[in-house]
């Protein structure tokens, strides 16, 4: 009994937590929802409520990732690409509190969140919000919360359509009716139509053709020979198709990646600083190879941060985003930084297991 009592205690107090909306927080490091760390829980499940790597939950809140957390502990749960969606209608909803005289358009500045959708997910009709709404900025993307899933169908589009149809039916109700009287034609307006109908007829009737024309006969030109077919002649065998080899979508005219803008964006803020000469190995993800996402693990630097990679064999270029340090683990021993395997086909790298790469950060 003491045994079952152990295993639910966790289940009901993830009940509990998510019984109560999800609210986004805005921080320096971007949008993240607060989580109250409940008894027996890590960073591990957490991770897989929230649908982010545990690594990144605790390179977010600074904490040392092997240690374990303090019951009732605060902990910020990053919104990142992975687990968080503002282009669907349907997921876990993530709210916004609305405080003070906030217009529509500062909560989609705040929240990155477009008005249209904003307007949508809420079913507004003008722009004006009160303090202490609640307004959907957004869904989360977790496995683990299937019955927190909800599907929002805007009613926007259905309103607008029904206002058109109204004004369609008062506008052809407007229209005054076609008159079905007409007036009689005159005598000479029928003879005139009588004669043009006459030369129309004759516009149309085929020439009589004369008896002695028709005994002439045009002469016959001649057919072109066809030609045979040459016997000797080697016929060509339909090539084979050449097995296609997968490669990353190229996202730029450059082919650098998704993160190109970004990385500029962040050098106006916080100008180069570093330009280092690593040695990297590859780790395998599904990321990059359509979308041009590239990432990578690298010690010592701020999670998020877009960094510069140049392969100094062949001078290619990519931008990948920081995902989380590599930490002392066995198989990143020997090597500096490690890449994902859709930024290594971009770069060209001919090596699988170490190689030589330079990064500016």
């Amino acid at each position: 009994m003491k045994k079952l009592l152990t295993l639910m205690l966790p289940l009901f107090l993830c009940t509990f937590v998510f019984s109560q909306d999800l609210v986004v927080k805005t921080g320096s490091k971007g949008l993240y929802l607060e989580h109250k760390v409940a008894p027996k829980e890590g960073l591990f499940p957490i991770g897989r409520m929230y649908n982010v790597h545990p690594r990144h939950i605790a390179n977010f809140n600074g904490i040392d990732f092997n240690k374990g957390l303090a019951i009732g502990q605060l902990i910020n749960v990053p919104l990142t690409d992975t687990n968080f969606k503002q282009t669907v209608n349907t997921g876990v909803p993530i709210y916004y509190k609305v405080t003070g005289n906030e217009s529509l358009a500062n909560i989609s500045v705040k929240n990155k969140a477009q008005i249209n959708n904003l307007r949508a997910w809420n079913d507004l009709t003008a722009d004006n919000v009160s303090s202490g709404t609640k307004l959907i900025v957004g869904f989360l993307i977790s496995n683990e919360l299937k019955d927190k899933v909800v599907t929002i169908t805007p009613k926007t589009a259905v309103v607008e359509e029904s206002v058109s149809n109204v004004k369609k039916q008062e506008s052809s109700e407007k229209k005054p009716p076609a008159t079905e009287s007409k007036k009689e034609m005159t005598e000479e307006e029928s003879v005139s139509n009588v004669k043009k109908a006459d030369a129309q007829k004759k516009q149309t009737e085929p020439e009589v053709i004369k008896e002695d024309d028709a005994k002439k006969e045009e002469p016959k030109k001649a057919e072109p020979e066809q030609k045979k077919p040459d016997p000797t002649a080697v016929k060509e065998e339909p090539r084979k198709a050449e097995p296609t080899v997968k490669q990353p979508a190229p996202i730029d005219d450059d082919g650098t990646g998704y993160f190109k803008n970004n990385f500029y964006q962040q050098v106006k803020t916080s100008p180069l600083t570093k330009e280092q000469t690593l040695t990297s190995s590859i780790f395998k993800t599904s990321s990059g190879w359509q979308d041009g996402k590239y990432y990578l693990l690298m010690n010592g630097v701020e999670p998020g941060t877009i960094v510069k990679i140049t392969n100094p064999g062949n001078s290619k270029i990519v931008f990948a985003k920081v995902l989380y340090a590599m930490d002392k683990i066995r198989e990143n021993q020997g090597v500096d930084v490690r890449i994902s395997d859709a930024a290594a086909a971009t770069l060209s790298v001919a090596e699988t297991d170490k190689f030589i790469l330079k990064v500016n950060y």
